[in-house]
């Protein structure tokens, strides 16, 4: 999740994300409410730094990670759209992809049972970094997407796509981008991504709860499971790169991405 030097924003509007540990378990909280918690590079360094630290030895008697977004609005809004006006042809749409994955892989690879909590919305780059997790916990209001269909015209990765179908399933996939459906709280926990819906005012007992089953049992076998579950996922996925870099590298993606900071519907051309 480490961007280019030169792109690297260290300003507050950058955003950031924190670690707290209480006991046995870390929280990482993904903190730009203002902007619904959309992730900027900094924030994806930062996660990716977190995670290489729990994983080493700044994870030392750390049996849970909790994944949560600042603010109630948002677990996080996706990758923040400024950022792609940077791109200038389909290469940019697969060195993005790439680095998104390579991040995605280190909350993934986290020895410890990881638990995203999920108050409002949970869409694009947030939903890959909540299907990473192992378990998910969502308020009423938890609302779960990828409608690029609608707003930037652009795709995802073959791993990102393995992923969303293997917690989800595949119709609920289609339509999160074929029809670019935003899907409920009660539409994740039926296909079984979700572990449960709560209260807003009910929600951290229940994450405590969880967290306290999971610090109770066998870390080996969570993560030789996790471990094994994770290669089962991604072995074998197709190679879409000519997809990825023919989305990223045309008019309508560049065109999907100023209306979307002017603001305004885009212009599809189909080109």
């Amino acid at each position: 999740m480490t961007a280019p030097a030169s792109t690297m924003d260290r300003t507050p509007e950058a955003g950031q994300v924190t670690l707290a540990v209480q006991g046995q378990v870390a929280t990482l909280t993904f903190d730009r409410p203002a902007a619904r918690n959309a992730m900027t590079w900094t924030m994806y360094e930062q996660l990716g730094q977190h995670c290489r630290d729990l994983a080493g030895d700044g994870g030392a008697g750390i049996r849970v990670v909790v994944m949560r977004g600042a603010g109630g609005e948002a677990f996080v809004a996706g990758t923040d759209i400024a950022q792609f006006r940077a791109f200038q042809s389909g290469d940019d749409g697969i060195a993005y992809e790439e680095r998104i994955d390579e991040g995605i892989a280190l909350v993934e690879k986290l020895p410890m049972p990881t638990v995203a909590v999920v108050d409002g919305w949970c869409v694009g780059g947030g939903l890959a970094i909540a299907t990473a997790c192992d378990f998910r916990l969502a308020t009423p209001n938890a609302r779960f997407g990828v409608p690029i269909a609608r707003t930037l015209g652009n795709t995802l990765s073959a791993q990102n796509l393995a992923k969303l179908r293997a917690a989800w399933g595949l119709q609920p996939v289609r339509r999160m981008l074929l029809l670019a459906q935003i899907l409920d709280a009660d539409a994740a926990l039926a296909c079984g991504f979700l572990e449960g819906i709560r209260q807003p005012d009910e929600l951290d007992a229940e994450v405590a709860a969880l967290c306290e089953k999971l610090a109770k049992l066998a870390p080996v076998t969570q993560q030789s499971a996790k471990e094994a579950l994770r290669r089962q996922t991604v072995e074998a996925v197709a190679d879409t790169d000519d997809l990825v870099r023919r989305c990223y590298g045309s008019r309508d993606f560049m065109e999907g991405v100023e209306a979307f900071v002017e603001k305004r519907a885009p212009r599809w051309r189909g080109e």
